[in-house]
Order: C-alpha cells, then sequence, then structure tokens
C-alpha cells in the first residue's frame, strides 16, 4: 500500500501538522514525535535558511513528512527547496491562473516543467540520480496557497491548473486583503473562504487550511479539509510554559 504524503493527501486522508518556525532540528524532531502527519517548514515568515530547512527535515522522524514553505513563487527558490530532499512545497500567495502554472512549472522536470538537475540530498547526493528525476514529478507534493481576495476571485482558474495537488487557504492574510485583518469570523471573511472550499471540493481537489487550534481545525475538517496546519512550535511553547507559570504562582503565596 502506498502511505507516501502525496498517496494520503490524493486520497483524501486527514493529515494534521503544524507550522516550525524555530530554527531548531531538535524542535522539528519533537514536534515529529508527537504524532503530526506531517510539518509545515516555514522559510517565507520564519528565520529559516535553506541549510537550517534540510537540517530540519533530516531530523523528522519516518513518516512524519517536510513540506516546506518557500519565501515566493520563485523558479530559484522552489529548486533550492526541493533539492533538499522535502516531500513537497507550500507556494505562497497565488493569486492567478498564470501564477499558478508558473509555480508547477518551477517544480517539475522537462517535459513537465523547467526544474534544473543537480546532485543534492534530494537524489541522495548522486547515488539514486536517476530514480530519482524518473520519479520525482510524481511524488513531490506541489501546494498553492491562496490567501488574498485576488485569489479567492480566480479560484477556479486556479484549481483547473494540471499538477496541483492540493490548496491551502491562508485565513489571516486573506483577512487582511480584506481590510479586516484578524477578523475571522467576519461573514466577509468567512464567505471568501467558503467560495474556495466549494470550488475546491467541486473538483475534487484536496483543501488545506492553517488553523490556530483544535476548534478551529474541527470546523473546518466538517467543511471538507484534509490536510491542516494547527498551530505552531512558538505557539505551543510560550502557552505550555504560560500554563504551567500560572499553575505554580495562582497556588502559592508571593
Amino acid at each position: 500500500m502506498d502511505k507516501t504524503f502525496k498517496a494520503r493527501l490524493k486520497k483524501k486522508e486527514l493529515l494534521v501538522g503544524t507550522v516550525l518556525g524555530i530554527s531548531s532540528p531538535e524542535v522539528a524532531e519533537i514536534i515529529s514525535e508527537v504524532g503530526f502527519d506531517w510539518v509545515w517548514i516555514d522559510m517565507e515568515h520564519a528565520a529559516i535558511d535553506l541549510v537550517q530547512a534540510q537540517i530540519m527535515t533530516q531530523a523528522l522522524r519516518p513518516g512524519c513528512a517536510a513540506i516546506v514553505r518557500v519565501p515566493w513563487n520563485d523558479s530559484v527558490w522552489i529548486k533550492k527547496t526541493l533539492d533538499i530532499g522535502c516531500d513537497g512545497v507550500i507556494i505562497p500567495l497565488i493569486n492567478t491562473a498564470e501564477e499558478a502554472r508558473a509555480a508547477v512549472q518551477a517544480c517539475k522536470y522537462p517535459s513537465e516543467g523547467i526544474r534544473s538537475l543537480g546532485l543534492a540530498r534530494a537524489s541522495k547526493y548522486g547515488m539514486e540520480f536517476q530514480e530519482y528525476m524518473q520519479n520525482a514529478n510524481e511524488e513531490i507534493s506541489i501546494i498553492l496557497q491562496i490567501e488574498h481576495i485576488e485569489g479567492v476571485n480566480n479560484v477556479e482558474a486556479i484549481i483547473n491548473t494540471p499538477g496541483i495537488d492540493a490548496i491551502l487557504i491562508g485565513p489571516y492574510d486573506l483577512s487582511g486583503s480584506l481590510g479586516m485583518i484578524g477578523q475571522l469570523e467576519n461573514p466577509e471573511v468567512k464567505n471568501a473562504i467558503q467560495k474556495v472550499k466549494q470550488a475546491c471540493l467541486a473538483k475534487g481537489t484536496p483543501i488545506g487550511v492553517f488553523a490556530d487550534g483544535p476548534a478551529a481545525a474541527k470546523k473546518h475538517i466538517a467543511d471538507g479539509v484534509t490536510l491542516v496546519g494547527m498551530g505552531s512550535d512558538s505557539v505551543y511553547l510560550w502557552k505550555s510554559a504560560k500554563q504551567e507559570l500560572e499553575e505554580l504562582t495562582n497556588t502559592i503565596a508571593r
């Protein structure tokens, strides 16, 4: 049975992951051992470079997929990120079908795309060069992020782009593009999110979303979302530390 991340994504299995923004292989390893199906290594907003992303990828337990969000829809960033041997990429701020096509092209080797060839960790530094070249186009997960109202308005054209494996909704930036930053319960924001979900469901495209906790994640899952990025390493760290400190200080005299 094929249990790769991409195969599970395609079958619309529920895949729960979390965002890694702390540049630490130890944190990546600990988070993966908790039992998440995947981690979202964030090179867009976090202080994580390619070397650190590769080391974090190497630290993950088997079965926990490494999905890296590249800083931008740029063919150089995409090819260098795929070369570190991750299971796929998240490409941010896709607003048009043209941008979607460019993203897919950057991820795939010729004749399906423009990704250039090089020896790197992805092909075991050349030891499995031919095997990797033959299989990469089918095995790499290409996840496009819709996080702006322009992308919402073009969602049908975007998801009709061949080669896309999933759409990931970015609710916070989407709310900002509507002039309602952080107002995820605003009807206009919710309607925009629902428009993306409904378009993906109609097409059969797997849907992903960032959720800030279990309550939000459950609501999205009920709507048909199967790729969930829940919370982040830094938030889990400070919330746990804060809770423990408050538990102690609230029960002793100061």
